[in-house]
């Protein structure tokens, strides 16, 4: 059931029962697999929806969706984590931030930024390698917050993000890594692989920051890690194309 957990936690689809703390902390796993069906998803419709409208359209309706698929889940994560990150403030009052259902300054720019980069660069990726970043694109971000959750401390006592932390040990993040190396290198050989990497970096310098302004990470913050490792392989994506260095694969 684990698996189900984890597609019915990372997704708005419906699952037959709710597991427990100790249960979702078992789903850490299947992250990237759950990534796998989201790519899948967003192929299907890129097929579907390029049949009848143009490119630029299809491109926003896939980030639209991409939101959908997940609840916003990911998404609320990344704004509450702006918010956070807002002023001169201790860690006590930046979780009491990211509790307020109220969306602040900083969320608001953040979201914007954040969809503008990811609309914007999946305009500019060719589409000989379309396939291969919708495949990518849901499977290394849902890596990252397996990386994150498990290699760095949790900043709180309680929380949803504890039981995830409490689950995660050494042989998970090497099963999730395996997985997700072999979506990558079957997706784009060698390029897939520097594009793992590229995008590793980003989410330790990211990490990083996050545990210096919150004591450790939330919740919250894996959500924005998420995110952040999305635009990482979309930029990418385009750096090596634009660049024509796409000879690595």
């Amino acid at each position: 059931m684990g698996f189900l957990d984890a597609l019915g936690f990372l997704t708005i689809l419906p699952m037959p029962r709710q597991p427990g703390p100790e249960e979702l902390g078992r789903t850490v796993v299947y992250f990237p697999v759950v990534g796998i069906i989201i790519g899948l998803v967003l192929l299907g419709l890129n097929w579907l929806l390029g049949l009848v409208l143009p490119p630029a359209l299809v491109n926003v309706l896939l980030i639209v969706a991409l939101v959908g698929i997940s609840g916003a889940l990911h998404l609320d994560g990344f704004v509450d984590t702006c918010d956070g990150l807002g002023g001169n403030r201790t860690a006590g009052e930046r979780w009491q931030l990211m509790r307020d259902s109220r969306t602040g300054a900083f969320g608001v720019i953040g979201a914007v930024c954040l969809l503008l980069v990811k609309y914007i660069s999946l305009n500019c990726v060719p589409a000989p390698v379309m396939v291969a970043t919708l495949v990518m694109m849901p499977v290394v971000s849902r890596w990252a917050m397996v990386y994150a959750i498990f290699a760095y401390p949790y900043a709180k006592q309680e929380g949803l993000g504890l039981a995830f932390k409490q689950g995660a040990n050494l042989l998970i993040f090497i099963t999730a890594t395996l997985i997700t190396l072999a979506v990558v290198v079957v997706s784009a050989r060698l390029v897939g692989l520097v594009i793992m990497l590229g995008t590793w970096v980003i989410v330790i310098v990211a990490a990083a920051y996050f545990r210096r302004k919150f004591a450790g990470l939330t919740g919250d913050n894996y959500g924005a890690i998420s995110e952040l490792a999305e635009v990482c392989v979309l930029v990418m994506v385009c750096l090596l194309t634009y660049n024509q260095w796409l000879w690595l694969i």
